[in-house]
């Protein structure tokens, strides 16, 4: 279906290799279909224990979806829209909610960048899935950098996420390391980047059904070499920061604090879509109270009425295509947000029949 995705089975494990290195392997429609063709034949293969998805290349697990794909389908159209554009999502949730709930173990290698669509098939999967992180690892749901919010599932993981390091990640859109994803339940185990090699030999040479044991026996003298969770010394501060009434609230609070860390946090949100962070403040608060169907269900609807507002467009635009770094984003600033303007963003687009991904349970 794609030369991006590569898959074989070694000893009972389904092995799938993302190999689009030069776009470190951005999701395209392709790409999706061909993940979800393969994961639904594993699904019900006996010969298929467990499975496994890393990369051909160290710099990155998955770096998102393919912006640049949703900026030239988006434009099409005068409401932001295309078939494509519809097919792409509808088609990656579906495919995160299949992997969040695979009957067998789910193992992912987030070597190098992990962000966006990128954490959507790495995270979820049952309790004896797995998700590996290396010094290497750069994880981040940076979505309001582009004038988006964290879907693919954040509205379920971030909202879950201890305290206020949901709200943080989400509304700052900052990236994280491999101690930072361990301590906020983003990851399971560290290995060395030095001992992939030794992992991949691990995999080929262990029955499926017995991999994900034998993996964290493998990376278990290895845990302290993970280091330091800057997000847990910082936890009681961005607690009490990012736990304020709005985004205007948290961005006052942080304006209070002269730390470097805090600085930078503020800084970036200054940076971000006004109306798309708070936007994803108002997501993450309902997500919390929903399951991983209904989460995906709201992303499906927020991300149409995204397109219809066209702030990813111009994201896309000032980052990706012009890259002139200045963002032209409606409204432009925080002050100008009504909460009229977010309550749009949640107003059903489908009948509750007819929702692409009314299906998912």
């Amino acid at each position: 279906m794609t030369d991006h995705v590569l898959t074989r089975v070694a000893n009972r494990t389904g092995i799938i290799t993302l190999d689009r290195p030069k776009a470190l392997n951005s999701l395209s429609l392709e790409m999706v279909r061909a993940l979800t063709a393969t994961l639904l034949a594993w699904r019900e293969d006996a010969q298929v224990e467990a499975v496994v998805i890393a990369s051909s290349s160290e710099k990155a697990l998955c770096a998102g979806g393919d912006i640049r794909f949703f900026h030239d389908a988006g434009r099409a159209t005068p409401t932001g829209g295309s078939a494509l554009l519809e097919d792409f999502f509808t088609e990656e949730y579906a495919l995160n909610h299949l992997i969040h709930f695979y009957p067998k173990p789910y193992i992912a290698v987030m070597d190098g960048v992990v962000m966006g669509g990128g954490m959507g098939i790495a995270q979820g999967g049952p309790d004896c899935g797995l998700r590996i992180v290396t010094e290497r690892t750069r994880m981040a749901m940076p979505e309001v950098n582009i004038g988006l919010f964290p879907d693919v599932g954040g509205s379920h993981f971030l909202s879950h996420a201890p305290g206020q390091l949901g709200n943080y990640l989400g509304l700052t859109g900052l990236t994280i390391g491999a101690a930072d994803a361990l301590y906020v339940g983003l990851a399971d185990v560290f290995v060395p980047g030095a001992e992939l090699g030794g992992l991949t030999q691990l995999v080929e040479s262990t029955r499926g059904g017995e991999l994900p044991a034998a993996i964290r026996a493998f990376a278990a003298p290895f845990a302290q070499q993970a280091g330091e969770s800057g997000l847990q010394q910082q936890r009681a501060a961005i607690d009490a920061h990012f736990g304020a009434a709005s985004v205007a609230a948290v961005m006052e609070s942080l304006s209070r604090d002269e730390s470097p860390f805090m600085q930078k946090a503020l800084k970036a949100m200054r940076q971000r879509s006004p109306l798309m962070m708070c936007v994803t403040r108002e997501l993450l608060a309902r997500g919390a109270a929903m399951d991983v169907a209904g989460c995906l269900r709201m992303e499906r609807s927020v991300v149409r009425r995204n397109f219809e507002h066209g702030e990813v467009l111009e994201g896309v635009r000032a980052l990706v295509i012009d890259k002139d770094n200045a963002p032209q984003w409606n409204p432009a600033s925080l002050d100008q947000v009504t909460p009229e303007m977010v309550g749009r963003f949640f107003e059903p687009v489908w009948p509750e029949h007819a929702h692409p991904l009314r299906h998912l349970s």
